[in-house]
């Protein structure tokens, strides 16, 4: 990345180090640290999983509570989400990251501490204040400290430490499950999140918001004045609107979390023992995290379009075979055959729509409203992830389950469409020039 970057900055006069300008020691170090905020971003996504099997039992939940435990989570990522653009914009992203590390320190300590239900709402309502601003701002943090060549790889870090959280999340369920110990399984949360919070002290303030702020005192402007504010009047802007807001909601519409969570149902008709719904958990958690992995070299080589344009296509292929072997009679083949596509629709979702959209919405959107257009594509997920969770079982019982799947199928083809006719490549190029094709 180049000066021409922050267009109008006084070339004559010292700058901020430029993106990838850090020592690669220390750009190792920054994202490593700022990538746990993805793997506690999974983890407290996933824990609850089987921590609710135990923790019903202690509080006496109905199934509304257990609902309101889950969903309270997903109700602060979108509050979270959305908090957190204009202060990264105000007070720099270092300082948003330090402040989301401590609210998952705290909300993993009141959630091991609670007594009650209305305790462990709380709990989980800090929680995801702390997810939603870990999905915000982690992937614009490590956007703007890499360099174009290695961008790609830097945010699918964060993807990938987001689906080894899940699966680590998995793992301690499965171990605690035989003494029921739910507390200790959001006790082990701590050990990353106080990782981050001693972390985030160490690393440097991204160099595109010290450029950014640095430009406008040297114009005369006090640095907080319209701070990621959302110039709708910009062609480049509304742009990346539109594609970052359609893909937030084609991720949560196309079926992902609802596939994950009735993988042990599918499972089961495959003619598997369907004694222990964690170990299904794994196991799907296993092919999120070696799909985000090979994901990796692929995202800065085959570029972003082209991944996702496969992601899409696999998934609208396997949710449309999952529709029609659903509509059978449970049989060795038919069961089989929905096996294969389920495990075939979560390696297409991990490869390519997965990480790709949290990249884009990092790149796309022009510096002075980068943080507040990545905390609108955050929150349009986190809420059509909230909507998909709470309707998919009602809508599944009302029509039958391979309507829904048939739906996510045709989410995932109508999106296949739009990415080809609306959404630019961005691998190996300048955020600048970035801006310089949607305004075209």
């Amino acid at each position: 990345m180049t000066l021409q970057d922050s267009p109008g900055l006084p070339a004559p006069a010292p700058s901020p180090p430029r993106p990838g300008a850090e020592p690669p020691q220390r750009l190792t170090l920054a994202t490593a640290v700022v990538a746990l905020g993805g793997l506690l971003f999974g983890f407290d996504t996933g824990v609850i999983s089987g921590a609710l099997l135990f923790l019903k039992e202690d509080f006496g939940l109905t199934s509304f509570q257990e609902g309101t435990v889950i969903s309270a989570l997903l109700l602060g990522a979108a509050a979270g989400a959305l908090g957190s653009g204009r202060p990264a914009d105000r007070f720099g992203r270092r300082r948003v990251l330090i402040a989301v590390a401590l609210t998952f320190t705290i909300g993993l300590v009141a959630a091991v501490a609670a007594h009650d239900f209305a305790t462990m709402v709380a709990a989980r309502l800090v929680l995801g204040l702390a997810v939603g601003g870990a999905s915000t701002v982690v992937p614009l943090y490590l956007a703007e400290i890499a360099p174009p060549r290695l961008r790609g790889r830097l945010v699918t870090a964060n993807q990938v430490l987001l689906t080894v959280g899940i699966l680590v999340s998995y793992l301690v369920n499965l171990a605690y499950s035989g003494s029921g110990n739910w507390r200790a399984m959001f006790a082990v949360g701590l050990i990353p999140s106080v990782l981050m919070l001693v972390g985030t002290f160490c690393i440097p303030e991204s160099p595109e918001w010290l450029r950014r702020r640095s430009g406008r005192d040297r114009a005369g402007g006090p640095a907080a004045r319209n701070a990621g504010s959302l110039p709708l009047g910009d062609t480049a802007v509304r742009r990346a609107l539109v594609i970052g807001v359609t893909l937030a909601a084609v991720q949560q519409f196309g079926g992902i979390n609802s596939i994950i969570y009735y993988a042990p149902s599918i499972m089961s008709r495959a003619g598997l023992p369907a004694t222990n719904s964690i170990q299904y958990s794994v196991f799907i958690g296993v092919v999120n995290v070696a799909m985000t992995v090979v994901a990796i070299p692929l995202i800065d080589r085959a570029g972003r379009r082209p991944l996702l344009l496969f992601s899409l296509a696999g998934m609208a292929l396997s949710l449309a075979t999952l529709g029609v072997t659903m509509s059978f009679p449970s049989g060795p083949s038919t069961n089989m055959i929905a096996l294969l596509a389920m495990v075939t629709y979560v390696g297409s979702f991990a490869v390519g729509l997965g990480p790709v959209f949290w990249i884009l919405a990092a790149e796309l959107f022009p510096p002075g409203a980068r943080a507040r257009g990545a905390a609108l594509c955050a929150l349009v997920n986190w809420a059509a992830n909230f909507v998909v969770g709470q309707l998919f079982l009602p809508v599944a019982d009302a029509v039958g389950v391979s309507w829904v799947f048939w739906f996510f199928a045709a989410v995932a083809s109508g999106a296949l469409v739009f990415v080809v006719r609306k959404v630019p490549e961005t691998k190996n190029r300048s955020l600048a020039d970035i801006q310089l094709e949607l305004r075209a």
